[in-house]
């Protein structure tokens, strides 16, 4: 059972606070000798796949920027968590995840786009064959399981909801259950859930199996858009510029090799940095790869991208105050691709 929606905001709100604590200390990586600027990133990966910034390192675009993998992400709120609290250096989420912990006061700032929907590559909520859900008012009184709460999985569902009629009091009727994407698709085969969110690699998988169906998908109700960023912490972006720069920059370059290559040839690739990093994983999953689904060249962050989760948390009621303005959670300064430039 997922815990009460209270219960998820005090621990949010909690967590919140010993971020700002944490960040305001002045955490940092590992820096060389003589206070030269932080040359290696600690991160957490994804097991099965290959995150931008390992593809980036692997073909040489980092420059002298390494990467230290130090376990693997649990979800998007989680792995930012741990980049504001130090843990890691950089992370992450869902854009509206970030509006919330940035709302927060934690010093963090989003510079560069990692996923998105596109037609390709998007998350679907699926259910069995044989199940009677087809609409949003089917969902009244249904569990959905989705990798976490509070994230992407949830405002598109809400906003779905929502634009199909449900008021405030229904919408609270549909109960969320946090699930590891690696066990949806099960949960949902076993019928412990009704509806299961799926995602990239794991969709694709799932759907080959098939007899599952969707009921919508965040890129048939949205379009084509960016869904989540990495963060930097500004006490590390103010100390470290050329090191951001130089993550941007070789993500932004991997993102549009992989834009721009054959999917045979990133599948093989990807393939290849999970059998050389020694995980003791199956790399399976990347067969399925289809693309980033990141919207804007080069990871490029649209103002929207940030506003339109602006509005649906504060129409939530989840933000407190004034809302934050799109322009002081992100910045597109270390990105090479802004304003259709190029790396």
């Amino acid at each position: 059972m997922s815990p009460p929606r209270h219960a998820v905001r005090r621990t949010l709100a909690t967590a919140a606070a010993l971020l700002v604590l944490a960040a305001t200390a002045g955490c940092g990586g590992a820096a060389t000798a003589g206070g030269d600027q932080v040359s290696e990133l600690r991160y957490q990966g994804s097991v099965g796949q290959v995150t931008l910034p390992e593809l980036a390192a692997d073909l040489g675009y980092l420059g002298d920027v390494t990467l230290t993998w130090i376990g693997n992400v649990t979800g998007g709120p989680q792995d930012i968590q741990a980049t504001a609290t130090g843990q890691s250096d950089f992370g992450g989420a869902f854009n509206g995840a970030i509006v919330k912990l940035a709302a927060a006061n934690a010093p963090i700032t989003a510079v560069i786009s990692y996923y998105g929907s596109d037609a390709q590559t998007f998350q679907g909520y699926y259910v069995l064959d044989g199940s009677p859900i087809r609409g949003p008012r089917d969902l009244i009184g249904k569990k959905v399981g989705m990798n976490t709460l509070g994230a992407h999985a949830e405002a598109v569902l809400k906003t779905w909801l929502a634009r199909g009629g449900l008021t405030p009091a229904e919408i609270r009727q549909v109960e969320l259950i946090a699930l590891p994407p690696v066990n949806t698709e099960q949960s949902l085969r076993q019928q412990q859930i009704d509806v299961a969110v799926l995602g990239g690699v794991i969709r694709d998988k799932a759907v080959a199996s098939g007899g599952i169906r969707t009921i919508v998908t965040d890129y048939e109700l949205l379009g084509a858009f960016s869904g989540g960023t990495y963060v930097f912490r500004d006490d590390f972006i103010k100390r470290n510029p050329e090191t951001v720069k130089a993550f941007v920059t070789g993500v932004g370059k991997a993102i549009e090799w992989a834009r721009t290559q054959p999917r045979e040839t990133v599948v093989a690739r990807m393939r290849d940095i999970i059998g050389k990093r020694g995980r003791n994983e199956d790399p399976s999953l990347v067969a399925y790869w289809k693309s980033s689904g990141v919207a804007g060249r080069g990871g490029v962050i649209d103002e929207q991208e940030f506003g339109t989760w602006i509005d649906w948390l504060a129409a939530e009621g989840e933000l407190r105050g004034d809302r934050p303005k799109p322009a002081d959670l992100y910045t597109n300064r270390f990105n090479p691709f802004v304003d259709g430039g190029s790396a």
